[in-house]
């Protein structure tokens, strides 16, 4: 059987259904369990900016560099993520390593992408407990974040081409971002857009009634389920004295419900642990957020720093599974289905809606991030610099930041 034939990701033909011959190159050429984890290892250190940008930098190293799958298929994964609680970034890393290696490529790509971030903000967290404040890291993100707007942005507008494939879609997804600029809930937007694309192109092949009936109902049962069940677990750990279970089963609960950013987290957290189980002082609370704000890889590592204030070592380190836990449950239930789900004609045709509502949050977040990125003339030219130089000569990503954080820690600290 001949090899398929090379083509330009970013030419038309690269925004081809799964159908062409990107499943059979997989095959042919299978990842091995040590590049996966040298990949997600080396993005969990350097992955600075939040989810947009996390999923910026996997589109850049798993379909430009390394073409392990087309933007479609990408794009799939990540409107399966959203579809599910727990941190989007991370699921997206656990379903590629699926899909790449398998089972065993599930756990070793989620693992790599966390520990880093979970080593680094242990150090810090032992820091702060025995200094009592942050380690200065203003300067390093002073640089980094207009880096990371221009990575998010070429990663928008590749994503951007292969999921617009019709004006209808791109209506979509204009509705779908003015949507989430107003402060709609994510989860809405989606199954709106997804319900939407569904239904109406199922009337356009004059099946109305049988598009309509497809409703992702035993989906939302069953997140309403987990919630339910999150819930009575966290409050039986509040009846209990702080010890490492009720940390466990606190972030536990979490993760299996959250759907959202960081920001949404500080609003989880808030309400159980300063509010409800006084475990942290609001000043606390806002140190944790901003350590998992400031360090690379997932947001969700917030919960290492606040399980080592409540018990040290031993409840970072259920804090940490407890949260990231789920993550790995709904995406071995969830990943199977996705390849099902694209050739359902009324299924695909809504995975077609959420992909391009996802796009709509991801560009929702990223006008947020640049008016806190770019705040004086510095970081504006830092933003142009990267951008050009993204699009000129396409570098790692990790060079970027690495480079942003040079010249934000020079202009902090310099003598001038």
């Amino acid at each position: 059987m001949p090899p398929p034939p090379s083509i330009d990701q970013d030419s038309p033909q690269a925004t081809a259904g799964p159908d062409e011959p990107a499943e059979a190159a997989e095959a042919e050429r299978p990842t091995t369990l040590r590049e996966l984890a040298w990949l997600f290892a080396r993005l969990g250190f350097t992955s600075f900016g939040g989810p947009a940008a996390h999923i910026a930098m996997m589109d850049d190293e798993v379909v430009r560099r390394r073409r392990w799958m087309t933007r479609e298929r990408f794009l799939d994964l990540l409107g399966a993520t959203n579809l599910i609680p727990g941190p989007n970034s991370t699921e997206l890393a656990i379903h590629i390593g699926h899909a790449r290696a398998g089972w065993a490529g599930l756990v070793v790509a989620g693992v790599c992408f966390i520990s880093p971030a979970v080593a680094i903000v242990t150090a810090i967290a032992w820091a702060y407990v025995r200094f009592g404040t942050l380690p200065q890291l203003a300067g390093v993100l002073y640089g980094v974040k207009p880096m990371i707007i221009a990575v998010v942005l070429q990663a928008l507008w590749g994503l951007g081409r292969s999921a617009v494939k019709s004006y209808a879609l791109a209506a979509v997804g204009l509705a779908a971002l003015a949507a989430a600029l107003a402060g709609v809930n994510e989860l809405v937007v989606l199954a709106v857009a997804g319900a939407g694309v569904a239904v109406g192109r199922g009337a356009l092949a004059s099946g109305a009634g049988r598009a309509a009936s497809w409703v992702p109902v035993p989906l939302l049962g069953a997140l309403s389920t987990a919630g339910s069940a999150g819930t009575a677990v966290a409050a039986a750990a509040a009846t209990t004295s702080v010890g490492l279970w009720p940390v466990f089963a606190v972030f536990l609960k979490v993760g299996s419900v959250l759907f959202g950013s960081g920001y949404v987290l500080l609003a989880f957290l808030r309400g159980d642990l300063v509010d409800r189980l006084h475990w942290l002082t609001e000043s606390q609370l806002l140190d944790a957020v901003a350590v998992g704000q400031i360090t690379p890889g997932p947001v969700f590592t917030t919960a290492t720093f606040v399980g080592y204030l409540i018990g040290g070592g031993g409840g970072a380190a259920v804090a940490t599974l407890g949260i990231f836990l789920p993550a790995f449950v709904f995406v071995a239930i969830s990943g199977p289905l996705v390849p099902r789900i694209r050739r359902s004609p009324a299924a695909g045709a809504a995975l077609d809606g959420i992909n391009v509502a996802s796009l709509a949050l991801m560009a929702a977040v990223t006008l947020q991030l640049g008016r806190a990125a770019i705040v004086d003339l510095p970081t504006a030219i830092l933003a142009v610099l990267g951008a050009a130089v993204l699009i000129r000569y396409r570098p790692n990503t990790a060079w970027l930041v690495l480079g942003g954080a040079l010249a934000g820690v020079a202009l902090s600290y310099g003598p001038w």
